[in-house]
């Protein structure tokens, strides 16, 4: 028979008695974070509700003094009489530069995140991941200015490489004479701007990638394309099109680099290489200081526009990220 120690029958000993000032000091803690905590969250609604609030009634303004369609209008003579104006041009300006700088930025931004999570060694991944990083802090005048003196006369000739070889496609054919102050130049300079936003939220995306569907993989005899094909780009899919969205976000909304490579015109043209077009933030920063009231209202009407399609597609972002719970910080 196995003996027992006097220890054994022993109750174990009581938890040491928890101070009364010290839990009632825990508890307004809890009391004062939970009430800035909610403070803020109300506080930003009511601030992105007075904009709301204040867009509106200025746009309310505009457009009933407007003798043309605000929507289809191509016009934008709010000082004219009768004042005419519409942002029919802007829409589409605004839409086609994100759109060609989304198609050229995003396939080369998650080309990076990959080669920097996967591919490359750790001593080359870190000063590649910084220097992709430090390009968001440019500001956006610089990028603008190194468009207008480098980028706009070096795309000239590929602008007439692609008028010859791709110009029957119609989109890339060249009907005017004139530099390259376009809509494809200006979706180029948004395609350099948003790659370290893609990037940088792509590649944190690959990172969480379980490290046993690697190696589950590699077990398998799969190469380290076919990893990166069935474990990584199915897992991180739903990271990569949120920081697409979010790439989109600041397309949308970008002004001065715009507004210093592109030559504004009120037409609309599918021929991208010509110049001319405009987009919302371009309109509004050209032409906001010259202004009366009627235009200023015009001008806020055209940037409500801009909010509700930022807000859309910011929106639209955090639906895709509330799919996935690695994402969304359900499981932290």
């Amino acid at each position: 028979m196995a003996s027992t120690t006097p220890t054994d029958s022993l109750p174990p000993a009581p938890a040491p008695p928890v101070s009364r000032k010290r839990a009632t000091t825990g508890r307004a803690g809890d009391k004062v974070f939970l009430g800035l905590s909610r403070g803020s969250g109300i506080l930003l609604l009511v601030i992105m509700a007075s904009i709301a609030a204040f867009l509106t009634y200025r746009a309310t303004l505009a457009i009933s003094k407007d003798e043309g369609n605000f929507l289809t209008t191509f016009d934008w003579n709010p000082a004219g009489d009768p004042p005419v104006f519409g942002i029919a041009v802007l829409l589409f300006g605004t839409i086609v530069s994100s759109v060609i700088a989304m198609a050229i930025a995003v396939p080369i931004a998650v080309g990076i995140a990959l080669f920097i999570s996967h591919y490359a060694p750790r001593r080359l991944a870190a000063p590649i991941a910084y220097v992709v990083d430090l390009l968001a802090a440019v500001p956006s005048i610089i990028y603008g200015i190194w468009g207008a003196l480098f980028l706009v006369p070096y795309l000239e000739g590929l602008n007439l490489w692609l008028d010859e070889f791709f110009g029957w496609t119609y989109l890339f054919e060249k009907t005017e004479v004139g530099v390259a102050r376009s809509l494809f130049t200006v979706g180029i300079l948004l395609a350099i701007m948003i790659l370290p936003i893609v990037t940088s939220v792509s590649r944190e995306v690959f990172l969480q990638v379980p490290r046993m569907h690697e190696e589950a993989a590699l077990a398998l005899g799969a190469t380290r394309w076919e990893v990166i094909r069935m474990s990584v780009l199915p897992f991180g899919r739903s990271g990569v099109i949120s920081a697409s969205m979010l790439g989109l976000g600041r397309a949308l909304g970008e002004t001065m680099a715009v507004a210093t490579v592109l030559s504004p015109s009120f037409l609309i043209s599918l021929h991208l290489l010509n110049p001319g077009g405009g987009t919302f933030a371009q309109n509004i920063a050209a032409k906001f200081d010259e202004a009366n009231e009627l235009g200023r209202d015009a001008l806020i009407a055209s940037g409500l526009v801009l909010f509700v399609l930022t807000l859309l597609v910011n929106g639209a972002a955090r639906l895709i990220i509330a799919r996935r719970k690695e994402y969304s910080g359900a499981n932290a």
